[in-house]
């Protein structure tokens, strides 16, 4: 891109315009993901939403490759490219609630962190994820689980509506009554078929939390997955809880000589009456014993950022993912086989539940079309050290491959690395064809391709 042509983009774009030459590219390129290292020819940092309508125009008129980034925790870097232009929305991150319909609109930068701590002010909150800094957007049109997901449903269930660009420059409503097709497209399909400058959501009743991690030994492995296997199916929709592998950090809730064992986990949380939650951990307790906990009542917001020191930007990344229907003897058996084996702090397994009211969606109802899955698998290598990237790597895609043939074929969206193109087709479902015709009508020339992508 010629210095002419960025000159040119300044006198357009009311936010920021960086290129190569300017200071603060180093820091404009990068994504959360330390493992991605691409340099784009031009990172817009847009300050409204005619920003965004002319950053799309700019990109398509010149043919260049076009990455949206909200809070850019794509694991395979899709918030940025090599030679092309990369649409920030860091500068818009503004919140507003409306306590009496229940309702917020959040403009497309927003984190969790922001969205939760506007929310949280009136008592309400809706399904998002489990580190703050992600992007409210990208974690809702992939789909949306956390620990809200059984009770709520997912974050793109609680979505109204969106303003959106499309790949023409034009801003559009999606909701139910208005672009119905592509507000169907977007819940479940990605960054496929516009940029979303701003999304309306419902909000619930919830405040205060009781929550907590619980540490087993490494030997109680296989007992604890199958207490939860057991366990969830009939659990109150409030509980949100999940299983998983953690080599213990230095904190003080854990006894000094235990810092860097590795121990089997169930991280949950309780968003019914906080006074009720001891009582609901009673089954955690009895199951085995618990070798160091941190539970208790917490605001909701404070859950969301409990694992940000264990996930901050610029760590090193590689992840997988499956959905799960059933959680067989034969699964157990090789997640206890590889999940002690993770190889670093910040390396784990989870098994997020999606049941509940994440099921009584009906599949067609949306593009996410996995409905009849009750879990979704996560591994994670995650490090500071690029010499031990293809041993964690390798870690991943070997407990990975094991779990596949108790798995189903497809996996959600947002837990795919950039090697997963292959699995596209089978990571939408049975709405994948749906969603490709939607797609020929709203992105033709599929501007919109640095993503999971759905081709036209």
């Amino acid at each position: 891109m010629t210095a002419k042509t960025a000159s040119e983009l300044r006198e357009l774009i009311r936010g920021d315009v960086i290129v190569p030459d300017d200071a603060e590219f180093e820091a404009a390129r990068k994504v959360h993901n330390g493992m991605i290292d691409k340099r784009p020819a031009v990172v817009v940092r847009v300050a409204n939403a005619g920003d965004a309508m002319t950053t799309v125009n700019f990109a398509r008129d010149n043919r260049l490759d076009l990455s949206v980034r909200g809070g850019g925790h794509s694991g395979p870097g899709f918030g940025t490219n090599d030679g092309g232009v990369v649409l920030d929305f860091s500068r818009m991150r503004g919140v507003r609630v409306d306590p009496v319909a229940r309702t917020v609109r959040a403009e497309g930068g927003t984190t969790w962190g922001d969205f939760n701590a506007a929310t949280h002010a009136f008592g309400l909150a809706t399904t998002g994820g489990v580190i703050s800094t992600t992007g409210i957007a990208g974690l809702t049109l992939g789909g949306g689980i956390g620990y809200l997901s059984r009770g709520h449903g997912l974050s793109l269930d609680n979505l109204i509506s969106a303003d959106v660009v499309t790949a023409d420059g034009r801003m559009v409503i999606a909701s139910e009554n208005e672009n119905a097709d592509l507000f169907w497209a977007l819940r479940g399909g990605g960054g496929n078929f516009g940029v979303c400058t701003s999304l309306e959501y419902k909000l619930q009743p919830v405040q205060n939390v009781y929550w907590g991690p619980m540490f087993y030994e490494i030997e109680e492995t296989e007992n604890i997955f199958k207490f939860y296997r057991d366990y969830i199916k009939t659990a109150p929709r409030e509980m949100g809880c999940f299983p998983a592998f953690q080599i213990a950090p230095p904190l003080p809730f854990i006894p000094e000589n235990r810092h860097g064992d590795m121990f089997a986990a169930i991280v949950a949380c309780w968003s019914g009456d906080p006074a009720e939650g001891e009582r609901q951990f009673k089954a955690f307790h009895e199951v085995a014993e618990v070798k160091a906990e941190m539970v208790g009542p917490l605001p909701y917001p404070a859950i969301n950022g409990a694992f940000d020191g264990l996930f901050p930007t610029g760590i090193r990344q590689y992840w997988k993912g499956n959905f799960v229907k059933e959680l067989t003897d034969e699964a157990i058996a090789a997640h206890v086989k590889h999940g002690p084996n993770a190889p670093t702090v910040s390396s784990t397994m989870h098994l997020y539940p999606i049941d509940g009211a994440c099921q009584d969606v009906a599949a067609d109802a949306t593009a996410f079309g996995h409905r009849d899955a009750n879990f979704s698998m996560v591994i994670i290598a995650a490090s500071d050290d690029p010499a031990h990237d293809a041993a964690h790597t390798k870690w991943v895609r070997d407990y990975s491959d094991a779990v596949a043939p108790h798995s189903e074929p497809g996996g959600y969206i947002n837990f795919m690395d950039d090697d997963d193109s292959g699995r596209v087709q089978d990571n939408y479902g049975g709405n994948y064809e749906r969603l490709v015709q939607i797609k020929r009508r709203y992105d033709p020339d599929n501007l919109f391709r640095i993503n999971q992508n759905i081709a036209p």
